[in-house]
C-alpha cells in the first residue's frame, strides 16, 4: 500500500536493489523508512526482499515499518535521502537533480556510490553543502563498515548528521578521501580480479580456487564467491571506474546476463 511521508517518517531511500532494500531493513530497526522504487513491480519485488531479509534476521519487527512508494512526491517531508541506484553516473545525477527539486532546503542527501566521484555527485545534486557518500557493504545488514566520502562544501551539520545516522545504523563510519574506489574496493578490487585471470589462465575450477582463499588465507568468502555477491556488472563498472583492468571472462558472463547470486548464476550457480 502506497502511503505519502509524514513528519515520522523523516529517513527516505531511493532505490529497490540489493543494497537499497538492505539500508531500508537496517533501517526499519530503528523506526519507519521510506522506499522509493520505479514502479510497481520494483515496488512489489522490493517488499518482498525487505520481508525475506527482516525474516531471516528473525527480527521482531513489522515489516509495515518499511513503507514502498512510488511517486517522488512522496519524499517531499524526507530529512536525509540516501540513494541506491545502480552505478552509473547519469542516472544517479539525473535522480539527484529530481530529489533536489523535491525535498526542503535542509534535507541531506547522500550516495551509496561504491566508485564515482564524490565531487560531481555533489554538484549534480545541486545542494553540495548537504551531501555526502554513503558507501555501505553487502549485505548491508550484517557489514558494519561505512565509508563516508564528504565534498569540501560538506557543511559540519551534513558531517554530524551523517555521522549520527551511521551510530544509529549500528554502523562503524570511516572517512576516507574521494578518489575511485575509495579504500575498500580501491584495495579490493584488483585482488578480485587477479583471482579470475587465475582461472583464465589455469582452468581451474571457481569452487577450487575460493577455497583456497578461505581455508587457507582465513577468507570468510572466496574471491568469487565475492564478486558474485557484490554483481559481475557492478564489479565490471568499479573496475573501469578505478582504471583497474576487468578480465575477459567478467566481461563474458556480464554478456550473456549472468550477473552473480542477483541473476541466479555467475562464477558459480545459485
Amino acid at each position: 500500500m502506497e502511503q505519502t511521508n509524514t513528519p515520522s517518517k523523516r529517513l527516505a531511500i531511493a532505490g529497490s536493489g540489493a543494497i537499497a532494500c538492505g539500508l531500508a531493513a537496517t533501517a526499519a530497526h530503528h523506526g519507519p523508512v521510506l522506499l522509493l522504487a520505479r514502479s510497481e513491480s520494483s515496488a512489489d519485488r522490493a517488499r518482498a526482499r525487505v520481508e525475506q531479509t527482516l525474516s531471516r534476521l528473525g527480527a521482531d519487527i513489522d515489516p509495515e515499518h518499511v513503507q514502498i512508494v512510488t511517486d517522488p512526491a512522496a519524499l517531499a517531508a524526507a530529512t536525509f535521502v540516501v540513494e541506491a541506484v545502480v552505478e552509473d553516473f547519469a542516472v544517479k545525477a539525473a535522480l539527484l537533480a529530481e530529489l533536489n527539486a523535491i525535498l526542503g532546503p535542509e534535507a541531506i542527501l547522500a550516495s551509496t556510490t561504491s566508485s564515482l566521484s564524490v565531487a560531481q555527485l555533489a554538484q549534480a545534486s545541486g545542494r553540495p553543502e548537504r551531501f555526502l557518500g554513503l558507501h555501505v557493504f553487502n549485505p548491508v545488514t550484517r557489514m558494519k563498515l561505512v565509508e563516508l566520502v564528504f565534498p569540501s562544501e560538506a557543511t559540519q551539520e551534513t558531517r554530524a548528521r551523517a555521522l549520527a545516522l551511521c551510530e544509529t545504523f549500528e554502523k562503524t563510519p570511516v572517512e576516507v578521501p574521494d578518489v575511485p574506489g575509495f579504500v575498500v574496493n580501491r584495495l579490493l578490487f584488483p585482488y578480485l580480479f587477479s583471482a579470475v585471470r587465475l582461472l583464465e589462465e589455469t582452468g581451474m575450477d571457481p569452487s577450487s580456487v575460493d577455497t583456497c582463499m578461505r581455508l587457507g588465507a582465513g577468507h570468510p568468502m572466496g574471491p568469487l564467491e565475492l564478486l558474485d555477491l557484490v554483481g559481475l556488472d557492478v564489479s565490471q563498472a568499479i573496475g573501469e571506474t578505478i582504471g583497474e583492468t576487468v578480465p575477459a571472462r567478467v566481461r563474458d558472463l556480464v554478456a550473456e546476463g549472468a550477473l552473480g547470486r542477483k541473476s541466479g548464476r555467475g562464477f558459480h550457480p545459485y
